[in-house]
């Protein structure tokens, strides 16, 4: 994937919960991993163009959220400068678009101009931020986020052509209070460090090759933790708040099932600077008793000091 010259400001990824819950068995998996925690870009290709708000086009013609742009003038388009070549060819005052609208296929006429300005309201990709969780030594793969990316104009998983993660910057934080989560601000500059494609967007995370020579929070691979053995008690939380840099922050975890655990953020210096959990620390690794135990998943909105989490070996199966 080429990068131009520009920054990219990119939302937050997280999954909140308001009510938990989630059922799965332990799995053999590969007895060893490497813990990672940076923050990372997440460039999902949707192989089609999805309209992204309700737009009107010219009178009583309406694009609406979820649309699909499927041809124009009756050539297949999937990516924006399919519309802007169409747009910028001679000949032709005015365009036909055919859409795709909750299963059913319809046509709306366009000018150059119109489609054009199309662009604001239309897009090709997915894009988020979230953490990088770990890389398998043994298979050269990598896992992120803990959960499955949904693209909020799909209300779903998107279907997607390919996809890559990149290193990112964490620029700045919004605090989280309770009823409202904070989130990360995060950029990827041009030319910055691609660590690796995305094959995967399942349940229990993005998964795909790692490309990169980027150490992680630990230079050796850790042994992962048992679902039996994770404990009530003191372990700590490994993730980025600010820049590139991975730090260890202290939490508490209060109580621990075979699919799912929870925890309080107990880090003073965590607490004081994030104000606990964060939209795109999903993904954050957890060690405890010197093993890979699991990974931050999800936040409690009403508190946003507690969260959920899921053993790292309930994550390496991608699904449940």
């Amino acid at each position: 994937m080429r990068w131009i010259s520009r920054k990219l400001m990119l939302p937050a990824l997280l999954a909140v919960l308001f009510l938990s819950g989630a059922s799965g068995a332990a799995a053999d998996g590969p007895k060893t991993l490497i813990p990672m925690g940076h923050s990372i870009g997440i460039h999902l290709e949707l192989g089609m163009l999805i309209v992204t708000d309700d737009v009107l086009i010219a009178d009583d013609q309406w694009l609406k959220a979820g649309d699909i742009l499927k041809s124009l003038d009756g050539k297949e388009v999937s990516t924006l400068q399919d519309i802007t070549k169409a747009a910028k060819a001679p000949g032709g005052a005015e365009s036909v678009l055919e859409i795709e609208r909750e299963g059913s296929k319809m046509e709306i006429g366009a000018t150059k101009k119109e489609l054009l300005n199309l662009h604001s309201f239309i897009r090709e990709r997915t894009e988020g931020i979230g953490t990088l969780t770990y890389v398998d030594p043994e298979t050269g793969e990598y896992g992120a986020l803990g959960h499955q990316i949904i693209d909020r104009t799909l209300d779903g998983a998107p279907p997607f052509s390919g996809g890559s993660i990149f290193l990112a910057d964490v620029e700045q934080i919004k605090k989280s209070e309770p009823g409202k989560p904070g989130y990360k601000i995060s950029s990827i500059e041009s030319g910055h460090q691609l660590l690796g494609d995305i094959r995967e967007n399942e349940i229990y995370g993005i998964f795909g090759k790692w490309s990169s020579s980027l150490t992680g929070a630990f230079p050796k691979p850790m042994e992962i933790m048992r679902p039996a053995q994770i404990r009530e008690g003191e372990a700590d939380i490994y993730t980025t708040i600010k820049g590139t840099e991975i730090d260890k922050y202290s939490i508490k975890i209060t109580a621990a099932a075979d699919d799912v655990f929870r925890f309080t953020v107990t880090d003073r210096e965590l607490i004081e600077k994030t104000g606990g959990i964060l939209q795109g620390m999903s993904g954050s690794p957890i060690i405890q008793d010197g093993k890979f135990a699991g990974v931050v998943t999800h936040m409690f909105v009403e508190e946003p000091l507690k969260g959920a989490a899921l053993p790292v070996e309930e994550m390496i199966k991608r699904k449940p």
